[in-house]
């Protein structure tokens, strides 16, 4: 016997298929919500809850992803870019890239071009850290077993940027965190480039108290979107400033702590440690 789980499941796969197939021709939620014949509301209500984000803003991560494969291209023009995405003009792909990425379409392009961004590397208690920062906070922290390798991953995200080895003050105050000196936290700094939905998972994650933990599922339901558990564990670990963004702090709700991108044995030694200074 089907069950319901299973019909909305089935609902949501033929949405997004439908979504992924027609985003050039821009549908409207009426349209979508047509072809898997459920009304407007129910089907904003149902993707929202096993999406995690609602469908327009599903459309739109779609469109500006089609868009940035585009724009890698060298010969691609904006607004050659924006009518193969489906979009009506240039303006329209200029407004979706500063709401979704935090930069223009022609800085995306470009790399990160005109873009300064400091360096440095510092000792924790974990290991080696690569911290990086802008003119506007810290965009960038990683623990850096082969610092060389971790250069290079920071600079796959803005291969155009301008780095310099350089220790600057947003740096100096976010690793005051090692030093137990847990007042300089509100005095840290970040310049964070994800999707809405990212960006309010890694919002969520600044609130777990230091020394305590959470799940999957609890930051999911935090974030008013209980069944995308899945979706939140995917942004969770496209955190790009390891610590300062507690990802550490996420377990698995059978009290696994689970995978951590840099490494499980140190997500450990982290829990373990803050709970330690906490007692």
């Amino acid at each position: 016997m089907i069950t319901q789980e299973q019909i909305n499941y089935n609902r949501i796969s033929a949405a997004i298929a439908y979504i992924q197939a027609n985003f050039k021709t821009q549908p409207s939620l009426e349209e979508i919500a047509e072809n898997i014949s459920l009304s407007p509301h129910h089907f904003q209500r149902l993707f929202t809850e096993w999406a995690g984000v609602s469908p327009k803003k599903f459309l739109q991560y779609i469109t500006i992803g089609h868009a940035k494969d585009l724009l890698q291209k060298e010969s691609a023009t904006l607004f050659d870019t924006a009518i193969e995405t489906g979009l009506s003009g240039t303006g329209r792909l200029h407004d979706l890239f500063i709401q979704i990425e935090g930069m223009t379409p022609g800085e995306y392009k470009n790399g990160g071009e005109n873009l300064v961004i400091n360096y440095s590397y510092a000792e924790s208690p974990f290991g080696n850290i690569l911290v990086a920062s802008t003119s506007k906070g810290i965009c960038h922290m990683a623990f850096a077993d082969e610092p060389d390798a971790a250069l290079e991953e920071l600079k796959m995200y803005f291969p155009k940027a301008s780095y310099s080895q350089l220790v600057d003050r947003f740096q100096q105050t976010a690793m005051f965190v090692f030093n137990q000196d847990w007042k300089k936290l509100d005095k840290v700094k970040l310049h964070l480039k994800g999707t809405p939905f990212q960006i309010k998972v890694w919002e969520t994650l600044l609130k777990i108290p230091m020394g305590k933990l959470s799940t999957y599922g609890s930051i999911a339901k935090e974030i008013d979107s209980p069944k995308a558990s899945r979706a939140v564990g995917t942004a969770i670990g496209d955190n790009p400033v390891a610590f300062l963004i507690p990802c550490h702090r996420v377990i698995q709700s059978t009290g696994n702590f689970g995978e951590y991108h840099w490494g499980s044995i140190r997500k450990t030694a982290m829990i373990g440690w803050e709970a330690a200074q906490t007692i």
